[in-house]
């Protein structure tokens, strides 16, 4: 198992600090056939209930990914990537998030035994870091903007390993799993919506589907204020970004944007946009039948309900994905 660039091929070893390639390309992981990560730390992973409900007269399939041990799908990504650096033996790591992603690697970091440094901008609210600090990961804040922080991890990652959700290969390896969990509890469905910022579950989901030879039509969710992947995908100009209730799905510059609308394109799918009232109302919905997620999940929903409003067929089998848990904030 190694990683390779996907823009030269170049191979670099799992356990090195590099974390993209010489020559710019992102890593791409490359392994044996039958090749799998050893697990050897556990927080209590359990297969994420998959309900049928029936909401603005659609029958909509949510996997309830909220409820893994940290409160979030990052889990899976987490779960399968610090399991990988124990085998490897690495004591220390870095990471810049100031949600899901970093909890998630704090979480299982602490069960590996594996100091775990989160890197983060100054102004980040004490409630988003609360959850890495119980986890006892050192939290570093950063003076300036996301870019600062961006700046800082990078020049930490010169000496510590660098666990990101974002360029490391090893996380996507993780969040694969949700397609495997689909396909046993329902076969491949017709459609996945999926909210989309760094791309993190909407790859993964990509992986895992085409391993078992079959795509859905994979439905990318972004947030009117925040739409680089959409705008990319529809050859729109850009626009200048303001603040949005999505906040998880928040990202200006998607590293892995090519790869995740070839994912979309590959599928049949498709990109779109929601707005905040469309989110926070599909949040309520939710809760409404019991179901308590943070605001983000409310995106995929939101984005089920625009998609469909005039193509829905009681046929389908669509699957909308809840993210993240309500009690994060």
């Amino acid at each position: 198992m190694q990683f390779y660039c996907s823009t030269c091929d170049k191979s670099y070893p799992i356990a090195g600090l590099e974390y993209r390639c010489k020559c710019g390309g992102l890593f791409k992981l490359k392994k044996n056939k039958g090749e799998e990560v050893p697990k050897l730390v556990s927080l209590g992973e359990v297969t994420t209930p998959l309900l049928k409900r029936n909401l603005n007269n659609m029958d909509l399939y949510l996997k309830l990914d909220y409820m893994m041990p940290t409160g979030s799908y990052k889990d899976r990504g987490a779960f399968t990537l610090i399991n990988k650096l124990k085998e490897l033996g690495i004591t220390e790591v870095v990471e810049d998030s100031s949600g899901n992603a970093g909890a998630a690697i704090a979480g299982y970091c602490a069960a590996a035994g594996i100091k775990c440094n989160i890197y983060l901008p100054e102004s980040t609210s004490a409630g988003k870091i609360k959850q890495a600090t119980a986890y006892k990961a050192t939290v570093v804040k950063v003076p300036g903007t996301r870019d600062d922080t961006a700046k800082a991890i990078k020049k930490a990652a010169e000496t510590t390993y660098y666990a990101s959700h974002v360029y490391n290969p090893l996380f996507f390896e993780g969040t694969r799993s949700m397609a495997y969990e689909l396909y046993e509890q329902m076969g491949i469905p017709d459609y996945v919506v999926i909210p989309a910022g760094n791309g993190t579950m909407l790859l993964g989901a990509y992986i895992g589907f085409k391993e078992l030879g079959k795509l859905p039509k994979i439905i990318a969710v972004q947030s009117g204020n925040c739409d680089p992947i959409y705008r990319k995908f529809k050859n729109h100009p850009g626009h200048q970004y303001t603040e949005m209730a999505a906040e998880g799905i928040a990202i200006q510059e998607p590293m892995r944007i090519d790869e995740i609308i070839e994912a979309v394109t590959d599928s049949g799918g498709d990109i779109i946009t929601v707005n905040d009232d469309e989110v926070k109302l599909a949040q309520a919905m939710l809760g409404e039948i019991g179901i308590y997620v943070e605001v983000t999940s409310g995106a995929a929903l939101a984005g089920a309900f625009k998609y469909f409003k005039d193509s829905y067929n009681s046929e389908l089998k669509i699957v909308v994905p809840l993210t993240g848990s309500g009690l994060k904030k």
